[in-house]
């Protein structure tokens, strides 16, 4: 008898460790993840999440009417209740006039998990919420600086025969790959190492200038795993202005993660998406 109780119980705690909550998403051409969700019981809005940022916040671009979430004269509005799906979320805070994806209407971040661990499954199209953490067999584990509710991850660039590791900040509001930081594409002369496959140039008023490039390398590496051919970015230019390398969401894709509650570590597997042609391909 004992013995059974003892096992029932130890049922019941794993069962609790790995309770979880599914939450659909959809993703779009822009490689972005859009979430349904209902504000304050009646505006219905299209939120863009956002892994680089903690709350909420409204775009000026936004597709549906916005007219239940005041906001102070500062455009900042405390406090808001949050519905998606069945799940219920009663203290996130907006921000108005903010930027955000195509389709969508705003964005919504990383404090919906607080505390908890985040599966982005992009094979199933879901986020998977738990107490504990679930099984990763499979998986490799990548460690996280997290940092002002930021997440880095070390990425290794090949490049003219040379491996290059440094630190990308996982962002999955920017459509593309990888951007790299203004002071890596100087140190490295990437202009000199890459071949430009398109540029942009802007000037402002004074006739100074920002060149943004595109270019494809050979090879990069997320946690041991390499990516052929792969996207990328930078800037060129006297208004150059990128202080961090940027791990996009056309890359984020091509993994599935788990996070941990105290966002230390990432598992990662390939995802559907691994081998898929990159934005803005003309493949």
């Amino acid at each position: 008898m004992q013995k059974s109780l003892t096992l029932l119980m130890t049922i019941c705690v794993s069962l609790l460790m790995n309770a979880q909550v599914h939450i659909p998403f959809r993703l779009t051409s822009y490689n972005n993840i859009i979430v349904k969700t209902l504000v304050n019981d009646k505006d219905s809005l299209d939120l863009m999440f956002q892994i680089a940022m903690q709350d909420a916040a409204i775009s000026p671009m936004r597709v549906h009417k916005v007219e239940n979430i005041s906001f102070d004269k500062e455009e900042y509005s405390p406090s808001n209740k949050v519905q998606i799906g069945g799940q219920v979320w009663n203290d996130i805070a907006f921000e108005n006039n903010q930027m955000s994806g195509y389709e969508s209407d705003g964005k919504i971040g990383m404090s919906l998990f607080k505390d908890k661990v985040l599966e982005i499954n992009y094979d199933q199209s879901e986020f998977v919420v738990y107490d504990g953490l679930p099984t990763v067999e499979g998986y490799i584990a990548i460690p996280i600086l997290y940092r002002n509710g930021v997440m880095f991850i070390d990425v290794t660039s090949l490049i003219g025969g040379k491996g290059y590791t440094h630190k990308f900040y996982l962002q999955s509001g920017y459509s593309g790959a990888i951007l790299y930081d203004d002071n890596f594409a100087e140190v490295n002369k990437l202009s000199e190492q890459l071949v430009t496959i398109s540029e942009k140039e802007l000037k402002n008023a004074q006739g100074k200038s920002v060149i943004t490039k595109n270019a494809v390398i050979g090879q990069l590496e997320v946690g041991g795993m390499p990516l052929k051919e792969v996207s990328v970015g930078y800037f060129a230019g006297e208004l150059k202005n990128q202080p961090l390398s940027v791990f996009g969401a056309d890359m984020l894709k091509r993994f599935n993660w788990v996070i941990s509650a105290d966002r230390a570590v990432a598992w990662v597997k390939p995802s559907k998406y691994f081998s898929s042609f990159y934005f803005g391909s003309t493949k």
